[in-house]
């Protein structure tokens, strides 16, 4: 079964497309969360950040890069925030991999950071952990 971002590659769902190239395509996110909010999606399916091979995620990255540039240096805004969820625990809800652009100026309301409480952790023993 297709997902629902192929689908929108594809031209069977319609969207509202910001950009496009020969292995991405952005549009804007329907559930109008905030004014500008853009996915940008690889056109090889892929279910996220795992499991992209290199090409398609540096395709997807330079994409996100290249929307964050426009938007700040042609349509106004100050900065942007660019995000991914990978995966069921990280809150990912559509399985093909995509990184939110959103578009930001100051005062505009919006708080990304849910964490802001700080934790007492042991930083040296987590860094021997996640060493690679």
């Amino acid at each position: 079964m297709e997902c629902i971002f192929c689908k929108i590659i594809k031209g069977e769902i319609p969207s509202y497309k910001i950009y496009e190239d020969d292995k991405t395509y952005a549009f804007l996110d329907i559930a109008c969360d905030s004014y500008g909010h853009t996915l940008v999606i690889p056109k090889k399916h892929c279910t996220n950040i795992l499991d992209c091979d290199e090409e398609y995620l540096k395709a997807t990255i330079a994409t996100a890069q290249k929307i964050s540039r426009h938007f700040v240096e042609k349509c106004g805004f100050e900065g942007v925030n660019v995000l991914n969820a990978s995966g069921v625990s990280a809150q990912q809800s559509v399985f093909h991999l995509h990184m939110h652009v959103i578009p930001r100026k100051a005062g505009d309301g919006i708080d990304i950071w849910a964490l802001k409480d700080k934790k007492e952790l042991d930083l040296e023993e987590i860094c021997k952990k996640l060493k690679i």
